[in-house]
């Protein structure tokens, strides 16, 4: 037993809709491979040289400063400049203990 109509007009019907079907589904496939070819020739951006890392909720005040290639950065971290960074651990923001920007920045208690 066939779940498909068994008269000629509704088969020829179906037919269509399901060739209407497969050129959309083809040609949102070629929409996404050249997307991705796209994509993959984007060059990733640049590498912060800092970044602070600020806390949850309302006010987001910064509680710690990385190096931009650290390793223990989250997703609440945002690229900063050295003078944003060395301000940020002159006013009291804690470092990294990983990849320890005071250090590098010359910011030592």
């Amino acid at each position: 037993m066939s779940d498909l109509p068994p008269d000629l007009p509704r088969l020829r019907t179906l037919e269509t809709w399901l060739a209407l079907s497969l050129d959309r589904v083809r040609q949102q496939i070629a929409a996404a491979e050249q997307q991705a070819a796209v994509d993959v020739h984007r060059e990733p951006p640049p590498v912060p040289d800092w970044l602070v890392e600020y806390g949850i909720g309302i006010g987001r005040t910064p509680v710690r400063v990385h190096g931009g290639d650290c390793w223990d950065t989250r997703s609440r971290c945002h690229p900063a400049d050295r003078d944003v960074a060395r301000r940020a651990l002159v006013n009291g923001v804690e470092a990294c203990t990983h990849c320890r920007p005071d250090t590098v920045l010359g910011v030592l208690d």
